[in-house]
């Protein structure tokens, strides 16, 4: 039973794609059967057991449908087959790994799994039986149903049957709640043709072996088809110019009266089209020429309309400010634009002084219109003084411009929402703007009798959907106010008043217009949704109050213009029970007439995703935009040719002509977008999407779909609206917090879970929700509980009025942000929270207690089966909570206790042990064995790697070679100098090229990132940019989960690796780093395993000797005449007794590294102890242990007396020994070792003794003193000190902590010899931490501000050390402490 407790322990549960909403009440399941014969499997010459080729199969497929490659199926023989799958497995890799995992099982006989559950359910306090699997592949089972298990109720049963001896057929048992019978022929279907496609050719990948079947290709797109690449009809300004002479009188648009006036403002057609003309000859007179910005400062209303008219008909492209954004905000905006003209609406106001500066230093404006007016009666006024620029140019408003534009000119630059740093410019095309509009006409039953409504932001992009719609169809546009729009239940009032009939809306702009509304609007027959995720909820609450409403979900970008899918949900009055029939996000749907949604296989780009399979969305059309402004590497990226056709392919279809617009055609152009979603085909050909990567977070080593989250947050009775976010908490950790609006309107449930708030903390809105409503959010935490995992669920849920709302209408995240102290000060403060002291035993009631201490916020409630981190604690205030255990409870206890054993119940039984008080066992936290883990992730090695053989020598090379270096951890300190070292050197006759991994969005913004680390740490030389090529990707999934194309171009390409990446934290567990620091090096080091030769090179740590036997066995050397430790030592010695999970990762990914080198790969692993500041100038990770206790020590003004020898070595040294060991490894013919160690040591006391020398008042005492005034100060004063988030270790035997083994280093002197010629300098003579380095230590801390200067002048003068302004700015900001 223990091997299945330990085999079975937090699986994965996936969900197959399925049609239905899963049933939270009885019935849950109704059993439907399908049957399906296999002929192929009878066929069989190459595999002994059609079984495991079923079983192997059915993984692949699952793997492809879901993304989980933690396989969990429950199987014949009442056994669990658990193992994880990778995708560039051939099939008979997959089968030979299945089998394996099949004969090594335990034994079955007389397990009862739903036993097992309740036994882990106890063992390991859960609030609930755990499911331990979902689906089942079973074996002439003929009486097995879904609902076989107590606790593990199944979706799906495969079954295989043998009849007749020798004929298979496959059953499935399916929950007819969840699937469809179509769905369910479409896997058996799929489930056919991979087998008959393995059966053939068993050494084809898994995850490129197509799901598409015959009968399913038919309803997803063809992407071969003509999408009507010629099909111009037409600019928007010119077809409003048509309609303008064809009905003058015809009302355009209506501004509707605010509430303090009841001034109706109506013009008609006539009156734009003049007022527009005369903007378009001002622009032409001024110097504006074709293709020019302009740039419109803009508000809401019909003035909008005229300027934007105006800008196309002079040939221009129009792009808006929206004056809701800060001065600064703008000017970046302004900088991406680069506008010739600007024009300025008088209804938004002035331009701030730091625009109008930004504007006359950097912008060349030969253009502008200072404070434009539509009157009343159809006039246009162009300033507000007597002198109006428009004046010259009013005799021109019934005249045409005569300006020719054409498919590819450019009308609209709109930026993309939602990023960070430099938005990037969307450059639009007129081929797109006018389009689509007569078949949305037809589909949508849209016509001149419509009033359409301006909505949307005024800078985002879908306002123009809401002005140029109605102009094409001559209908009317109506304008509300701003407090139209604020106010809540006003919006829908407005609606109803005027008649509105169709509405273009964001999800968020849409829960704005239901927020506390009554009045009907039944006029409105179209809502057409884009910009975020729509879901059930926010379609219902809309057709309660427009039951007549057509809901039209629209997935598109900016990027793709008009150009996009779209999925209708009926309305109310004609089925009333659509809605029901759909799961809680609506679908993305199909693309509209000529645009096609394809979802393209991740690993195989050249094939379709099959129904149900994960893949990446592109969009297919010819209304794509153009591109991306002044990003031309980026628009390659993101905007691509078709590949499904060759090139030139529509080329016949352009028959040419006269029209004078052809001079602004490139001609017919089949593009695809890559818009970077993740979606997958429904078996009726609409998309669902799955999400996207940046939306996943990792929060204590757990990843995070917030998108989940969110979803199950908006399923509470009482939320209206909710965003999830990861912010930084008071300690800069990364908490899960959640912003919601209650439903107001349910004021009689509400009710019971709010909370009296006292006057004096009401007017603070965050305090208020906080405290008012923390049992609401007690009762979302339990909701959530029962449908999300622990780490998944927020440790704040925060209660607002209503979610704040950027200029473009959606949840304008950055004014969403962790409360500050004093409100979680404040709110603590009045808040109560609810226990039932029956429910804990004495020690439980303690270990309760002194939590609620420490904690920044009062629980809602507590039980003992809550979780520290749940009830909103973290790493920092664990140290405090530690600490006061051992005051208050008198007990000594490792900070790491915690993280082991989280919950109140657990960690009171591992008090009572640590305090000999109990022989009841600590509740099970199954933990990895690291030593036994690495054995095993070592025999899933490659079986051999090809060894590089040496470089040539500069001096004997005959011609110029470029070495190409994979270096990863590169925004890190120590890793900003590797790359410093590589990109400055002079090598002759060689050039290197650094091939950088970062996490990040794009390349783009994984340069952006590489270049503010490379600067904060001073290393940074423009001249790098051009020799480093950016690699994205997750290092911890196979191939990074990059495309095989760019995997196979990196493993083709790259002569030598340098793997510096990895999580550094000294409290968590094995467990919690084995991805980042195990997993990700195996997967690091395949990129060795294929195509060219390559040198690995491990920046390790000598926190993999931090135990008792290498302690002695230095000693031991040293009392022989050696120098340490040696390099060429196996580290079996501490296979056991490494205390920390960082050391025991490095240990592992060191033991994988060596077997590795078994098999023929070549370079070496570097050992460096402590990495501190540069030696010129001391630039240095403030976070770095031996900085903050330099600080500490000045503000204690004490220094323990500690004698241990420190390995400090300055981060420039250590780089150079990196990079000399992997471009000359010590040895030609195996793997080594390489120890860093500092040249001279100096003794810890020494060290921050060389304080009093620069004028510092400290005094030496004895390390028990040191430790006494030290937790006095820090625990029962509250004073500040820089030692506080590490007290764990400085107060838990520094002495023993800080003991650094000496250490041998030959083969870093033997590499650093050898570097000499490559680097011009000979180093090999070390460096260390001389009196004289510390000083610059010291220097570099005061002049950034991390350390107070002395109080006065020492025997030393203080050393000049030279650092730029651009790194004093950065590390004010709080950069260099990054780790």
């Amino acid at each position: 039973m223990q091997s299945w407790y330990e085999k079975l322990d937090n699986p994965t549960l996936s969900v197959l794609p399925h049609d239905y909403l899963r049933p939270f009440q009885e019935p849950f399941t109704q059993q439907g059967t399908y049957s399906v014969a296999l002929p192929e499997l009878d066929l069989l010459t190459r595999f002994p057991d059609r079984y495991v080729v079923s079983l192997s199969v059915w993984a692949a497929i699952l793997f492809r449908t879901t993304g989980d490659d933690d396989i969990v199926l429950y199987i014949a023989d009442n056994k669990v087959l658990r193992f994880t799958i990778q995708p560039n497995w051939t099939f008979q890799e997959l089968y030979g790994v299945v089998n394996r995992e099949l004969e090594s099982l335990p034994p079955s006989d007389g397990v009862n799994f739903d036993s097992l559950a309740e036994t882990m359910e106890r063992s390991q306090n859960l609030e609930k039986v755990p499911q331990l699997f979902r689906l089942a592949f079973l074996k002439d089972s003929h009486h097995f149903n879904l609902e076989h298990f107590k606790h593990h109720r199944l979706d799906l049963a495969l079954n295989l049957h043998t009849l007749n001896a020798n004929s298979s057929v496959l059953e499935l048992k399916y929950n007819e709640l969840l699937y469809s019978l179509e769905r369910i022929s479409i896997i058996a279907d799929q489930f056919l043709q991979f087998t008959s496609s393995v059966v053939k050719d068993p050494l084809q990948v898994i995850s490129k072996i197509p799901l598409l079947t015959p009968s399913t290709g038919r309803v997803v797109p063809d992407p071969r088809a003509n999408l009507d690449w010629s099909g111009f009809v037409g600019c928007i300004h010119d077809i409003f110019q048509d309609n303008a002479e064809k009905f003058p009188n015809r009302t355009c648009v209506v501004e509707t009266p605010p509430f303090h006036s009841a001034k109706t403002r109506v013009f008609t057609y006539k009156d734009i089209n003049r007022a527009s003309n005369i903007v378009a000859h001002y622009l032409v007179d001024t110097g504006i020429k074709r293709g020019d910005v302009v740039m419109i400062y803009s508000s809401r209303g019909v003035d909008l309309m005229v300027c934007v008219m105006g800008v196309l008909k002079a040939g221009a492209t129009f792009s808006v400010i929206d004056p809701a954004y800060p001065p600064a905000r703008q000017n970046i905006y302004l900088g991406v634009a680069k506008p010739r003209g600007l024009i300025v609406i008088r209804a938004a106001g002035q331009l701030d002084q730091l625009v109008e500066e930004y504007i006359t230093k950097e912008l060349d404006v030969v253009s502008r219109i200072p404070s434009i007016a539509l009157q009343d009666d159809g006039s246009l006024q162009g300033s507000s003084e007597n002198d109006d620029v428009l004046s010259p140019f009013k005799h021109l408003k019934d005249t045409r411009t005569g300006i020719v534009v054409g498919p590819d000119s450019n009308p609209t630059l709109s930026f993309t929402s939602g990023s960070e740093g430099i938005p990037k410019g969307v450059l639009g095309r007129h081929y797109s703007l006018a389009y689509y509009f007569s078949w949305m006409s037809k589909q949508f039953n849209l016509s001149e009798n419509d009033r359409f409504t301006m909505l949307s932001g005024i800078a985002h992009d879908p306002i123009q959907r809401d002005m140029f719609t109605p102009l094409f169809l001559g209908a009317q546009l109506f304008v509300p106010t701003q407090d139209d729009i604020g106010t809540p239940g006003k919006l829908a009032e407005w609606m109803s008043k005027h008649g509105c009939t169709v509405t273009h809306l964001t999800p968020a702009m849409g829960q704005l217009l239901t927020a506390q509304a009554i009045t009907p609007f039944p006029k409105l027959h179209h809502a057409f949704f884009v910009g975020d995720i729509l879901t059930k909820r926010d379609c219902l609450r809309l057709q309660t109050l427009a039951e007549n409403c057509c809901i039209v979900n629209m997935y598109g970008t900016t990027e793709t213009q008009r150009a996009v899918s779209f999925f209708e949900v009926k309305p109310r009055s004609q089925d009333p029970n659509f809605l029901k029939r759909l799961k809680d996000v609506m679908p993305a749907g199909k693309g509209m007439v000529n645009v096609q949604v394809l979802i393209v296989n991740r690993n195989d780009r050249t094939q379709l995703c099959g129904i149900g399979e994960i893949g990446e969305m592109y969009i297919r059309a010819g209304g794509l935009a153009e591109g991306y402004r002044g990003l031309p590497d980026l628009n390659r990226e993101k905007f691509n040719d078709n590949w499904f056709i060759e090139k030139g392919h529509w080329n016949s279809l352009d028959k040419g002509g006269d029209e004078p617009w052809r001079k602004f055609w490139f001609g017919p152009r089949d593009r695809l977008y890559r818009t970077g979603d993740l979606g997958r085909y429904l078996p009726d050909g609409n998309c669902e999407c799955c999400g996207r990567a940046d939306d996943q977070v990792k929060i204590r080593g757990f990843r995070i779909e917030l998108g989940e989250i969110d979803t199950h947050i908006s399923q509470h009775p009482l939320v209206r609206e909710n965003v999830t976010l990861v912010r930084k908490n008071t300690e800069d950790e990364p908490t899960l917090i959640t912003f919601m609006v209650p439903r107001f309107d349910k004021h009689e449930e509400l009710s019971k879970f709010q909370s009296e708030v006292p006057v004096s903390v009401a007017t603070n809105p965050i305090v208020n929700g906080l405290v008012g409503y923390h049992l609401l959010a007690k009762n979302i935490k339990e909701f959530l509980k029962k449908r999300l995992a622990n780490y998944a669920i927020p440790s704040l849920t925060i209660v607002l009025e209503k979610l704040p709302l950027n200029p473009n209408g959606k949840i304008d995240k950055p004014k969403l942000q962790f409360p500050s102290k004093n409100d979680l000060d404040l709110t603590a403060a009045n808040t109560t929270t609810d226990i039932d002291d029956s429910e804990f035993s004495p020690e439980e009631r303690q270990v309760r207690d002194l939590w609620l201490s420490v904690l920044p916020t009062k629980p809602a409630s507590v039980s003992p089966y809550d979780s520290f981190f749940d009830l909103g604690g973290h790493s920092i205030l664990a140290t405090r909570m530690i600490f006061s255990v051992k005051k208050k409870l008198n007990v000594d206890l490792p900070l790491g206790t915690i993280f082991k054993y989280p919950t109140i119940k657990q960690f009171a039984v591992a008090i009572s042990h640590a305090g000999g008080n109990s022989k009841e066992s600590i509740p099970s936290t199954t933990g990895i064995n690291y030593a036994k883990d690495a054995e095993e992730l070592a025999k899933m090695l490659p079986s051999s790697y090809p060894s590089r053989k040496s470089f040539i020598s500069p001096e004997d090379s005959k011609h110029k070679s470029l070495i190409n270096v994979f270096v990863t951890g590169v925004t890190g300190f120590l890793g900003s100098y590797i790359l410093a070292d590589l990109l400055n050197r002079s090598t002759p006759n060689y050039k290197i090229k650094v091939f950088a991994h970062v996490r990040a969005q794009d390349e783009s913004k994984g340069l952006d990132r590489l270049i503010t680390a490379s600067e904060t740490y001073g290393v940074w030389n423009p001249s790098f940019a051009s020799r480093i090529e950016i690699v994205l990707g997750d290092l911890s999934k196979p191939h990074f989960g990059l495309a095989d194309s760019r995997w196979m171009q990196l493993t083709s390409e790259i002569d030598v690796i340098i793997h510096n990446g990895a999580l550094v934290h000294w409290v968590y567990p094995y467990d919690k780093l084995r991805d980042s620091n195990v997993i990700s090096t195996i997967n690091v080091m395949n990129l060795a395993a294929r195509g060219k030769p390559k040198f690995f090179d491990f920046v390790s740590s000598t926190s993999t000797l931090d135990n008792e036997h290498y302690s002695e066995l230095s000693n031991q050397l040293v009392a022989e005449g050696k120098a340490g430790l040696q390099e060429s030592d196996d580290l079996m010695g501490s296979s056991t007794g490494l205390g920390g999970g960082y050391g025991q990762s490095k240990w592992a990914a060191e033991h994988i590294i060596r077997r590795a080198g078994e098999h023929g790969l070549r370079g070496c692993i570097v050992r460096p102890g402590y990495v501190t500041g540069a030696s010129k100038n001391g630039s240095s990770n403030t976070d770095d242990f031996l900085l903050r206790l330099l600080k500490g020590v000045v503000q204690l003004g004490k220094i323990p007396d500690i004698g241990n020898s420190t390995n400090m070595v300055p981060v420039d040294h250590v780089a150079r020994v990196v990079v000399a060991t992997a471009l000359n490894p010590p040895a030609e013919n195996e793997l080594t070792v390489a120890h860093v160690t500092g040249h001279p040591r100096i003794l810890l006391k020494d060290y921050l003794s060389q304080l009093s020398q620069y004028g510092y008042d400290v005094e030496l005492v004895d390390y028990d003193t040191w430790k006494q005034a030290l937790e006095s100060c820090v625990i029962e004063k509250g004073q500040d000190n820089a030692l506080y988030p590490l007290l764990h270790m400085v107060l838990d035997n520094l002495p023993a902590n800080t003991l650094a083994p000496e250490l041998d280093d030959t083969n870093a002197v033997k590499s650093l010899q050898k570097d000499t010629v490559w680097s011009g300098e000979d180093v090999s003579g070390g460096k260390g931490a001389t009196p004289e380095q510390v000083g610059i230590y010291i220097a570099f801390l005061i002049k950034t501000g991390f350390l107070a200067p002395p109080t006065h002048s020492g025997k030393l003068p203080l050393p000049t050390i030279r650092i730029s302004n651009k790194q004093l700015e950065l590390i004010s900001s709080g950069a260099g402490a990054r780790r």
